[in-house]
């Protein structure tokens, strides 16, 4: 059975500025933030506070991460997750959740899925 820390260990050990690669090897970027996991964490839609426009602003104006869509916050969020400053045909900046993370080896942070399954930044 799996605990919570046993999912983050890999996550634990990645830091910004290490390369990332996905599960063919091929270059993703580097990592620019890491952020561990909250299963409970509360979806982005009509939880906790009113959602008015104040928030609407501070959220847009403050950059909040992860800058994706809801759908896609709200995993990010529970699984934890890395943002990633992509290189090549991909430049901007992507996010993959913690659970696609399959090893951490020489500096080097190795995905299970491939690049084109990154989700963009907004």
């Amino acid at each position: 059975m799996h605990t919570t820390d046993d999912r983050d260990r890999p996550m634990a050990q990645i830091r910004a500025g290490m390369r990332v690669v996905d599960q063919s090897g091929d270059d993703v970027g580097t990592v620019k933030l890491v952020r561990m996991g909250d299963p409970q964490a509360v979806t982005t839609e009509g939880q906790g506070g009113g959602g008015g426009l104040a928030e609407t602003l501070a959220g847009v104006i403050g950059g909040t991460e992860p800058d994706v869509p809801a759908q896609f916050a709200a995993q990010l969020l529970r699984s934890g997750y890395l943002k990633i400053d992509c290189s090549g045909v991909l430049a901007g900046d992507a996010y993959v959740p913690a659970d696609e993370v399959a090893t951490v080896r020489d500096d080097i942070v190795h995905l299970s899925s491939d690049s084109d399954s990154l989700i963009q930044e907004s």
